[in-house]
């Protein structure tokens, strides 16, 4: 078969070789084509229909592009030599263990632990032929199963690999930066030179910003931007009120077919998106409430927000951390069904069915990781980039954290209910609704 050059609406041409493209050419691999890269973001950005399969292989060229970088700026011609084929594999299949709409159930509303943190999905995409064979016959599926799992003690080579693929700036990352940006049609972009900062010191990826020994302004600014890029996405993207709302739809949905035992929970693992969607609604046909929502969701009439709380900080007054914490241990975790039981009472004080009534609750800790990549700026060791007090980055971090919102959503259609609702979710939730004071400015 040899190597074969596949054009990339984002990188270009990109050159996998043979061994690779038996990985690619499996079933496993190919359902990835069938699975969006942003869930339900398709509901606001039309042309964000990018999938999995393409940044599985965007990847595999951003950890070429890495591992090229480093060897050459460090001066270690050598570095990884023998684990090459491990990283690559490795890297396009980092997203193999993806279910529908993932991240919305396993970070969102937290129906199934995350995808990279199972090891029976792991077990089940890689312990099993044809790809299980391939990864024995090519010597490496140990190696890649050790990459994956970041709960195994592993050795230098090993935790390089991992730091590559998915460290604070990593292929991963620049990977869907690009992509995520591109498709939703937002003129946004990093500049590759960020390529020819990266070296490695003490056996990790480093963002070296000098230049003969001297402190290189420039190479920070870069940096910066990658984060401003990050923050801008998660801002515009990955938390706009949208997508939010659609996955919460979807999710209360999936939830209500797994409750009735309509779904199982294993059978997702051999769905794509519109499988999924398809099987949910067949199986939910006598399920009033779960129909609803899949209804709804089909006709993109998105619940409308009733109740909203945010952090204290840059916008001004907000919750304070300590209640952002306890709304994430309640709503978030699910602490002894919280968010359900609070859906029922206001649906019940509302005189509505339980599903037209929708809580969200993201994680409290919404940090910017990348601010913690390692950066090398005099002769001594490497500090991270948060370290250096840059205001900027300090002004990025907070704004991140900012973005944290808590809402309460109902049917659309049903607006006339909206002050009564926030009236009881100030009740049941125990804080001022901030769309009220909103009204009140």
């Amino acid at each position: 078969m040899g190597a074969k050059t596949i054009r990339d609406a984002v990188h270009g041409d990109i050159v996998l070789d043979e061994p690779e493209m038996e990985v690619v050419d499996t079933p496993a691999f190919q359902r990835l084509r069938g699975i969006k890269q942003l869930g339900t973001s398709f509901l606001v950005f039309p042309s964000a229909h990018h999938t999995r399969f393409e940044h599985s292989l965007g990847t595999c060229w951003v950890a070429k592009r890495m591992l090229a970088a480093l060897r050459r700026q460090s001066g270690q011609p050598n570095l990884l030599r023998a684990q090459e084929r491990t990283l690559y594999i490795a890297a396009l299949l980092h997203d193999v263990t993806h279910i529908p709409f993932g991240h919305t159930f396993e970070d969102e509303r937290r129906i199934f632990p995350r995808h990279d943190e199972s090891p029976e999905r792991r077990e089940y995409f890689l312990g099993r032929p044809p790809l299980s064979e391939i990864l024995d016959r090519q010597g490496v599926r140990q190696q890649v199963l050790a990459v994956l799992d970041r709960n195994v003690k592993a050795g230098e080579d090993v935790l390089m690999m991992r730091e590559i693929l998915a460290g604070t700036v990593c292929a991963d990352l620049l990977d869907y930066l690009k992509r995520d940006a591109f498709f939703c049609g937002l003129r946004l972009d990093y500049d590759e030179r960020l390529y020819r900062y990266l070296t490695a010191v003490a056996g990790k990826p480093v963002f070296d910003l000098q230049h003969r020994g001297l402190f290189r302004p420039d190479a920070l600014s870069e940096l910066v931007h990658l984060l401003r890029l990050r923050y801008t996405l998660t801002e515009r993207v990955y938390y706009h009120h949208g997508k939010v709302v659609a996955g919460a739809m979807i999710s209360r949905a999936l939830e209500l077919a797994l409750r009735a035992g309509r779904l199982k929970r294993e059978e997702l693992l051999n769905l794509r998106d519109d499988s999924f969607l398809y099987l949910l609604g067949e199986r939910c046909r006598g399920d009033e409430e779960a129909s609803l929502l899949l209804n709804d969701l089909q006709a993109r009439r998105l619940y409308r927000c009733v109740y909203l709380l945010r952090p204290a900080g840059i916008q001004g007054a907000g919750v304070k951390p300590e209640v952002e914490a306890d709304l994430e241990r309640r709503f978030h975790r699910n602490e002894g069904g919280m968010r359900e039981a609070v859906e029922s009472e206001l649906a019940s004080r509302l005189g509505l069915r339980p599903a037209e009534t929708l809580v969200y609750c993201p994680s409290a800790r919404m940090a910017l990781q990348e601010a913690r990549v390692p950066v090398k700026i005099d002769a001594g060791p490497p500090v991270s980039l948060s370290d250096l007090r840059y205001p900027e980055v300090e002004v990025l971090q907070e704004k991140h954290r900012a973005l944290w919102r808590f809402g309460v959503f109902l049917r659309r259609g049903l607006e006339s209910l909206a002050e009564r609702a926030g009236e009881a979710c100030e009740e049941l939730i125990g804080e001022r609704n901030m769309l009220a004071e909103r009204g009140r400015e």
